[in-house]
C-alpha cells in the first residue's frame, strides 16, 4: 500500500512513517520544514520526502493520506485530498488500527518528560530481554530511531494531549488505550487548542477513562492537576511516585546523578547515571513502576537506568569548542526551562552558565508563559532571548523582569557575537528551542573555533 503523510517531519509523524515502512508499506511524505534529526532519520530509511504542500505530490493518487495535525483547511495540499475524495486518516488513528491493537501499551502523558520518560521505558523494557515496539518523539540514544514494531505484546508510546487533526479535535492519547500509563505531570500547556488547564485535565480524564480495570496508573504526588483528574473518576489501581508515595527516592548527589530507589519503605538499589536534575529522578521511578507492572523487577530496572544514555535534543553535549561546552535542549515551557537549568548548575557548580532561549511553541508565541519566563532563568548567569519577527508580544518587557543579566538579540548573528565576546573556556552554553533555530548549534561551535 502506498501511504503519504503530510507533515511527515513532525516527530509524532516521522516515527509513524517508520512504522509503515517497517510493516512494508510504500511510505512518502511531505512537510514545510524538513530539518534534522527526523529528516535525517527518514533518509536513512529511504522514505522520500518533498519540500512543501504542492497537490502535484498526491497524482498518482496514494492509497492513504495520513493528515499531521499541523495541517489546516486551505493548506493546498489537504484541500486536493478532501475534493478528490481521496482516503484519508490522522495518525494517532491509523496507529491505534494498525499498530497498537491487541498490544500491550505502555503511555507515557504529562506536560513535561514524555521523550525521556518513554525512552527510559523503552530500554527498561529492552534490557531486560522484552524486545518491546515503540514510538518516541524524540530519538533515544540507547536506540538509533525513534521507532519500531518490536517483537512482543508490548509497546512504549509517548502520548501526547495535542489534538489528532483538523478533524479530530480528541487528544492523540484517546486513541491509544494503555494498559499501564504514566501521569508524569499536568501544567497549562497548548494555548493554541486549550483555554485553559481544566480543558487539559478533561482530556487527561478522557484517557484514564480507556485504562482497563487490570491495568495500572501511575502518578507523582507532587502534582494537584493529575489529583484533580483522577477524582473525577478511576477504575484502574493507581500507584503513587515521590514524597508519601509508594515509590520514593533518597538523594546520594544534589544534582540527580545518584540516588537510591525505595518501594513500599523497602530499598531497591541505586541509580548512578550520566542524568541531571529532579525532573529525570521523578522520571526514572514512574519509568520503574511501569516496567514492574510488566514484570521487570526493580533491580533489574535500576541496572538499566544506569546504563540510559538519554535521548538527542534533551540536554546533548553538542559541541566543546576551546572548554566551552554547548547543549541542545527541547525545553519550551518555563518548568521544563528551570529545572533543566537547576540540573546542570548543581552538576557544573560555580562554573559560567549561559542560556539561549527561542520562544517558539504555540504556546510560547502566543504569550501563554511569559509570566513564568523571568523566573525559569535564575541559575543561568546570562541569558540570551531570541525574538523572531512574527512574535506577538514584547520580549524585551519579559527579559526586564529577569534577575540575571538578559538581553533580546533578533538575529543568529547578533547571538554568536555576544557568546563570542562572553563565553570564556569553562563556559557552558545551553541553546534552548524545540526547532532546528536555524541550525545556530553548528553556526556558534564553528565561530568559537
Amino acid at each position: 500500500m502506498h501511504i503519504h503523510i503530510l507533515g511527515i517531519c513532525g516527530t509524532f509523524m516521522g516515527s509513524m512513517a517508520v512504522l509503515a515502512k517497517e510493516l512494508g508499506h510504500h511510505v512518502t511524505g511531505s512537510d514545510a520544514n524538513v530539518y534534522p534529526p527526523m529528516s535525517t532519520q527518514l533518509e536513512a530509511q529511504d522514505i522520500e520526502l518533498t519540500q512543501g504542500y504542492d497537490p502535484a505530490q498526491l497524482d498518482p493518487a496514494p492509497d492513504l493520506v495520513v493528515i499531521g495535525n499541523a495541517m489546516s483547511r486551505g493548506n493546498p495540499a489537504v484541500e486536493y485530498v478532501l475534493n478528490k475524495g481521496l482516503p484519508y486518516v490522522s495518525g494517532p488513528q491509523w496507529l491505534a488500527d494498525h499498530v497498537l491493537q491487541g498490544r500491550w501499551v505502555l503511555a507515557v502523558a504529562g506536560t513535561h518528560g514524555k521523550t525521556t520518560t518513554s525512552s527510559m521505558l523503552a530500554w527498561v523494557l529492552e534490557h531486560a530481554g522484552m524486545s518491546p515496539g515503540f514510538l518516541i518523539g524524540g530519538v533515544p540514544q540507547n536506540f538509533s530511531v525513534s521507532a519500531r514494531l518490536g517483537d512482543t505484546p508490548f509497546f512504549v508510546i509517548e502520548a501526547d494531549e495535542y489534538d489528532s487533526a483538523f478533524f479530530d479535535k480528541r487528544s492523540k492519547f484517546v486513541h491509544y488505550r494503555p494498559r499501564t500509563a504514566i501521569l508524569n505531570n499536568l501544567e497549562y500547556d497548548h494555548a493554541d487548542i486549550f483555554p485553559d488547564l481544566p480543558a487539559i485535565e478533561r482530556q487527561f480524564h478522557h484517557l484514564v477513562r480507556t485504562i482497563p480495570s487490570e491495568g495500572l496508573v501511575i502518578h507523582p504526588t507532587t502534582e494537584p492537576a493529575l489529583q484533580r483528574v483522577i477524582e473525577m473518576g478511576c477504575w484502574t489501581p493507581v500507584q503513587t511516585t515521590g514524597a508519601g508515595g509508594q515509590w520514593q527516592v533518597k538523594l546520594l548527589s544534589e544534582d540527580g546523578s545518584k540516588f537510591e530507589v525505595m518501594f513500599e519503605g523497602v530499598a531497591q538499589g541505586v541509580v548512578e547515571w550520566d542524568m541531571t536534575g529532579q525532573h529525570n529522578v521523578a522520571n526514572a521511578l514512574a519509568t520503574l513502576a511501569a516496567a514492574r507492572h510488566v514484570g521487570v523487577v526493580p533491580s533489574m530496572g535500576i541496572a538499566a537506568l544506569s546504563a540510559f544514555k538519554s535521548v538527542k535534543r534533551r540536554m546533548e553535549k553538542v559541541a566543546e569548542v576551546r572548554g566551552i561546552t554547548i547543549y541542545d535542549d527541547f525545553a519550551h515551557h518555563p518548568t521544563a526551562i528551570a529545572t533543566t537549568l537547576d540540573g546542570l548548575r548543581k552538576r557544573i557548580g560555580d562554573a559560567p552558565l549561559i542560556a539561549i532561549i527561542e520562544p517558539r511553541s504555540n504556546s510560547m508565541k502566543l504569550g501563554a508563559h511569559r509570566d513564568g519566563l523571568p523566573e525559569s532563568v535564575v541559575d543561568a548567569d546570562q541569558v540570551i532571548w531570541y525574538a523572531p519577527a512574527n512574535l506577538g508580544w514584547d520580549l524585551g518587557a519579559t527579559a526586564a523582569l529577569c534577575t540575571v543579566p538578559s538581553i533580546v538579540s533578533d538575529s543568529l548573528e547578533g547571538i554568536i557575537e555576544r557568546v563570542k565576546s562572553q563565553a570564556q573556556p569553562g563556559t557552558h552554553v545551553v541553546i534552548m528551542s524545540n526547532g532546528g533555530f536555524g541550525g545556530l548549534h553548528g553556526k556558534l561551535a564553528e565561530a568559537l573555533q
